[in-house]
């Protein structure tokens, strides 16, 4: 093994003379009675801003005939153009949010606020960033050959805990995904790991160009991070590492200014998102944070950490809506005064990812939840410690690894298992694949906010059954991980969960069974489970005991267990219908179950998309059997609520549970 030497290096302070502001417009500059439908020009000209790639993507979530929002439209040419014309050196320009970012001195600051098109200006929030401690003690530990015909090396031990080096062995290594990883740069093109990655677009959001590498002005360690996280899930170098999905393509952005005192800012974070998302991205990773910042004036406090304040969690929850799969580093704050995660973890929809040691054993330095709004985060957790990756600070140069520890090193694990699941799977949505990677990970019947929904894995994740839908034909599917080939394999469904038909599985010759599912009226439960016998004669059961559940019309396979307590532990369902429409005669409400342990104090409440509490729908005690509540779509005041995004949140046990309905009219 290389010696590994760290550099100690004494950078001169880089400093801002002016500092750095959003400027928010009032509008877009349309025209009031200017639609914003299909059959619009301006819808039109909104979609061809968007690659082929991001088009197929959006309508796999939001349907094919309304794939843009507001927020997509372009900020207007006469706003950018006049601040240009009266001196402003724009840095970002962020169609979400209806802003652009720039540096600022005082007397511009006021010259911008007159402006009759500017709606407000708020300083950008800039964190001092703590790089990850890296270290050379650890044991090599090889495998035998797969299909990929390579071996793992010191990656081995961070891949195995989460059963990555497995669904390897059946050829899944992320082909046909896009993977956007957010960082402080990285030595792709040099170091030997990576050199060969299908890298289809970078950006250096700090010096605004196209190379994501250390470049003259740059701080010196520039790069070393986001160059290691870029080899733990897309690395390839035989016999000395390989990452988690290694075959995806990727896009790079540098967000994080590394001079003086290690700057983050947020806008490079929201621009980047924006911008990977419009290149086609199907999964981001960011090992990225934001709470205490150089200026306290500016730092976020707990209550900050809603999932709606911060413009790094508005960012995430749009490219979530959009239909990317986010992860988001928790933070390595868990034994700081702070003790929280970090921001854009606190973001409802995104994939917060804490960190464990080979053991399984939470790392003291992970962050915990909940966020300020009582959500359990992380959502999962996978190895964090001494794991291993690309180093470039070393004197080995461009084939040197090192080991470092940090819920940044977790975090490319757990996207990289996303971008598994995707890929074996590849017309999933971002909300399907997350809901089987929290279904699936080892502490999904007692989630807390120490390690969330638990260990992360991406066999798991990949062997539970799923559903696509083909013009309102509905199919269930199935990889089987066997040692053994499989023989003959059935599955076993029920409307009743006692009188189970059988039929076999179709098989596509190569990994994957399915079943069509016969026609039922929506909102049907049917139970099932699979059967198989492999080619030593053995016979298997999945699941073990009781049964996979679903609702015919709806998207999400959850476990149930069959006369045994089948609706106890405290869970809380899927609303149904979802979407729903309060004037629909035949469905004017939405229904929401929950399952109590016992007889215990419940509270079940409706949020709108920025957090206020709209209605109380349950408070009191849940006796110790399904309750089930209904929403008509009206508030505590019986006020008819907007179409939109709304939760609904449990609260029972101690514990807090989320979902995300949409109200249409």
């Amino acid at each position: 093994m290389k010696k590994i030497i760290l550099l100690f290096l004494f950078i001169i302070p880089f400093s801002y003379s002016q500092n750095k502001y959003y400027i928010y417009f009032k509008d877009k500059e349309i025209n009031s009675g200017t639609s914003l439908n299909k059959n619009s020009a301006l819808y039109t000209q909104t979609v061809n801003l968007l690659t082929e790639r991001c088009i197929a993507r959006r309508q796999k979530s939001m349907g094919k005939d309304n794939i843009v929002t507001f927020e997509d439209i372009s900020l207007s040419k006469t706003y950018v153009n006049k601040l240009q014309t009266i001196g402003i050196k724009i840095e970002n320009q962020l169609k979400w949010f209806n802003a652009v970012s720039a540096y600022l001195t005082d007397e511009q600051k006021a010259e911008v606020q007159d402006l009759s098109f500017v709606k407000s200006i708020e300083a950008v929030r800039v964190k001092k960033f703590t790089h990850e401690k890296t270290s050379s003690n650890a044991v090599m530990h090889k495998i035998g050959s797969g299909p990929t015909k390579a071996e793992y090396g010191f990656s081995y031990f961070q891949l195995n805990l989460s059963d990555i080096p497995a669904v390897h062995s059946k050829g899944i290594t992320g082909d046909g995904i896009i993977i956007g990883i957010l960082d402080n740069g990285f030595h792709w093109k040099e170091h030997e790991s990576l050199i060969n990655k299908k890298v289809i677009g970078e950006y250096n959001f700090v010096f605004h160009d196209s190379s994501t590498a250390y470049q003259t002005g740059d701080a010196a360690e520039s790069g070393n991070h986001g160059t290691m996280v870029f080899s733990i899930i897309g690395g390839f170098k035989d016999n000395f590492m390989i990452g988690a999905a290694y075959n995806a393509s990727f896009i790079l952005a540098k967000t994080e200014d590394d001079r003086s005192e290690s700057r983050i800012e947020e806008d490079n974070y929201a621009a980047a998102l924006e911008w990977m998302e419009g290149l086609g991205a199907d999964v981001t990773t960011s090992s990225l944070g934001y709470t205490t910042f150089d200026d306290t004036t500016y730092s976020y406090t707990y209550k900050d950490l809603d999932g709606k304040t911060t413009i790094s969690a508005k960012a995430v929850e749009l490219a979530f809506q959009r239909g990317v799969l986010t992860f988001s580093a928790a933070g390595n704050e868990g034994a700081d005064t702070w003790y929280y995660i970090d921001t854009p973890a606190d973001a409802a929809d995104v994939i917060a990812v804490g960190a464990v040691n080979s053991d399984n054993n939470i790392a003291e330095f992970s962050s915990h939840g909940p966020t300020y709004d009582g959500r359990i985060k992380p959502e999962v957790v996978a190895m964090g410690v001494t794991d291993y990756g690309a180093d470039v600070s070393a004197s080995g140069g461009y084939s040197s690894y090192e080991y470092g520890s940090g819920t940044s090193y977790a975090t490319p694990i757990a996207s990289g298992v996303g971008a598994l699941l995707l890929s074996a799977f590849p017309y999933l949505t971002n909300v399907q694949a997350r809901n089987i990677i929290l279904a699936t990970a080892d502490n999904t019947n007692s989630p807390n906010n120490t390690k969330g929904y638990g260990l992360i894995s991406a066999e798991k994740a990949i062997a539970y059954p799923n559903l696509s839908d083909t013009s309102g034909s509905y199919r269930i599917n199935k990889i089987f991980f066997s040692t053994n080939a499989i023989a003959n394999a059935y599955i076993h469904y029920s409307t009743d969960s006692a009188l189970f038909n059988t039929q076999s599985l179709s098989y596509d010759g190569s990994l994957k069974y399915s079943y069509a599912v016969p026609q039922y009226s929506n909102g049907q439960r049917i139970y099932f489970y699979f059967t198989y016998t492999d080619s030593a004669g053995s016979d298997f059961r999945e699941p073990s005991t009781g049964s996979y559940a679903l609702k015919y019309g709806q998207m999400e396979i959850v476990t149930s267990v069959i006369n045994s307590s089948a609706t106890k532990g405290s869970v809380l369902s899927t609303n149904y219908p979802n979407p729903f429409n309060p004037f629909d005669p035949l469905h004017p409400y939405t229904k929401i179950d929950f399952y109590p342990n016992s007889n215990e104090n419940a509270k079940l409440i409706i949020l709108d998309a920025i957090g206020q509490t709209v209605k109380v729908l349950f408070n009191g005690m849940a006796m110790m059997n399904p309750t089930s509540v209904t929403w008509d779509g009206r508030n505590d005041r019986g006020i008819m609520c907007a179409s939109g995004v709304y939760y609904y949140i449990l609260t029972i046990g101690g514990k807090s549970y989320g979902n995300k309905m949409v109200l249409v009219k």
